[in-house]
């Protein structure tokens, strides 16, 4: 079926016409943070708008790159750090705290609105979803606690760190978070994405935060690694990212029905990311404006 010109909605009166678990997946590699972030808001307007198929996306971040929520304040960021690490910054359009990306697999799920997979509040489509990278997790050979729509608190309300504290459906392995989701939610499409990391040490990404001393940062990281780990470290040996993107796809497939179809992104798509990047996750004006 080809992805332009394709009806909006998913009512009853045109299921007939349009297979809702048909999907595209895209494979995108690597590429710098700024990018990342405006391609995804590019799908979320393709997509909602009925330009391309529903998308299921991975990618990964080159150089790394310290993600913040759309809402946390800059002032939590130690950009010194940032600067002699080489590691680059942006914001999310997404909510929730900062996360460092950098040996790990990001997936990006959007869909219309009214799509079944995301139709419903955000908790109901964010445990709809849990089915599926719950199943994905699990083909990486983890043990996945139950998930839970109220996941005890971890303390600490204003912690910077976005790993540190489970949300509600999010994926925890023998009692720390593993894999972290955020959603945008606009009128005609929703964004969910998140962070699978495969490997590496956690608490990097306390380098770079501001905290009242060395002796908090220390504890901070010591906190973070109790709380957070890794695919590797709950197996005891790496995960390629191609082999972890297959395992969420096929989770996806197995739990939720879906028809998974290898694609691309449009020259549409391609050149609405670019503007987005230029004008907005690329723009120090919009990284710094809280």
């Amino acid at each position: 079926m080809p992805a332009r010109g394709l009806a909006r909605g998913y009512n009853a009166s045109i299921m007939g016409e349009i297979n809702p678990n048909q999907w595209r997946v895209i494979f995108s590699g690597s590429d710098r943070g700024p990018f990342n972030m405006a391609v995804d808001e590019a799908l979320l307007e393709s997509v909602g708008t009925g330009g391309s198929l529903p998308t299921l996306r991975f990618y990964s971040w080159t150089p790394a790159c310290l993600s913040l929520g759309y809402a946390q304040p800059i002032t939590e960021i130690d950009r010194l750090t940032l600067e002699a690490q080489s590691w680059d910054l942006v914001r999310r359009p997404t909510g929730g705290r900062a996360i460092l990306h950098m040996d790990e697999l990001t997936y990006a799920i959007v869909a219309p609105s009214d799509h079944p997979a995301l139709r419903g509040g955000v908790l109901e489509s964010y445990r709809r979803l849990s089915l599926g990278l719950i199943a994905g997790v699990q083909r990486l050979g983890l043990v996945v606690d139950p998930p839970r729509a109220d996941p005890p608190s971890a303390g600490g309300g204003d912690n910077p760190v976005c790993f540190e504290i489970p949300s509600a459906y999010e994926i925890t392995v023998g009692g720390k978070k593993l894999l972290g989701s955020a959603q945008l939610r606009r009128k005609d499409g929703i964004l969910q994405h998140g962070s699978l990391p495969l490997s590496g040490d956690l608490s990097r990404i306390c380098l770079t935060l501001r905290y009242a001393d060395p002796q908090a940062r220390l504890v901070a990281r010591e906190r973070l690694l109790e709380r957070a780990t890794t695919v590797e470290s709950m197996l005891n040996h790496e995960i390629e990212w191609a082999e972890a993107a297959r395992a969420i796809q096929f989770g996806l497939e197995d739990a939720l029905g879906w028809i998974l179809t290898p694609g691309s992104l449009t020259e549409a798509e391609i050149e609405r990311a670019r503007e987005l990047e230029q004008k907005r996750y690329d723009d120090s004006a919009w990284t710094g404006r809280v």
